[in-house]
């Protein structure tokens, strides 16, 4: 075949036929994308590598399957969701203070504390705190992914799992309920 193929074609060759063409290509146009995008959401490079080589293993093997049906989304995002859940996954094991450290680990270079490391420490220890516990784990959830992993309305969709709309919706009602709890 010449020309470049498209997701689709190249994902069809590696789940029929175990195309390792296919999966080179698809690994050489996804691959440095996805590393970018996990390394925003985690300080630790080896990490983040590993995550992504577990995700294109996902892929070779089969056990991640892509469905060209309109509701699984195009194979970046189907990607992103993958190497997301992984890191997802990786991260809980550290815990929420890991998170928070390694987010300020990003900040470190500056002598004085930054806008986003006072935020961070209202979070953990301020009135901030309390009210995010307050809010169910489907409202935080839209607000770690909008907020402070800063993804787009489409992307916390697909990460989560849920439609765009609803997004929107629990951001609101994220927002409207914080407002409350710190007035």
């Amino acid at each position: 075949m010449s020309g470049t193929r498209s997701d689709g074609e190249l994902l069809r060759a590696i789940a029929a036929d175990g195309d390792r063409r296919a999966f080179e290509e698809l690994y050489r146009r996804y691959a440095p994308w996805l590393t970018a995008r996990l390394r925003g959401r985690c300080a630790d490079a080896g990490i983040v590598d590993d995550v992504v080589q577990e995700t294109f293993l996902a892929v070779w093997r089969g056990t991640a399957r892509y469905r060209e049906d309109g509701n699984a989304g195009d194979a970046a995002g189907w990607l992103w969701r993958i190497g997301s859940r992984r890191l997802i996954d990786v991260l809980r094991g550290d815990g929420a203070r890991g998170r928070l450290r390694q987010a300020l680990t990003r900040l470190r270079h500056r002598n004085e504390a930054s806008a986003e490391e006072r935020v961070l420490a209202g979070v953990e220890h301020g009135d901030l705190a309390g009210a995010l516990v307050r809010l169910s784990p489907e409202l935080r959830a839209v607000l770690q992914a909008t907020v402070i992993d800063g993804l787009t309305t489409r992307e916390a969709a697909v990460l989560l799992g849920i439609p765009p709309g609803t997004v929107k919706t629990r951001a609101m009602r994220a927002r409207k309920q914080l407002r409350e709890a710190l007035a």
